[in-house]
């Protein structure tokens, strides 16, 4: 008999992430059901932008300004 049964090690981890892949969807379709609800809004939030250091030269503070305010994603 080995002190760390293998299979054994894999069916917890296994039966683990069973369980939060069921919590997660859980929460997914509560927030579904907030969001056609009315209950939850989305946000339509402006982007921050950091102020640069005081130490970084000018042309990278003038180069902030031409950044988007959204990059990546969809």
């Amino acid at each position: 008999m080995k002190i760390l049964n293998t299979n054994m090690l894999l069916t917890v981890l296994i039966g683990a992430m069973v369980l939060v892949s069921a919590m997660q969807t859980l929460q997914l379709v509560s927030l579904t059901s907030a969001l056609s609800s009315g209950r939850v809004a989305v946000g339509t939030g402006a982007a921050v932008v950091s102020a640069p250091l005081a130490s970084s030269s000018a042309s990278a503070a003038g180069s902030l300004q031409n950044l988007p305010s959204m990059v990546g994603g969809c």
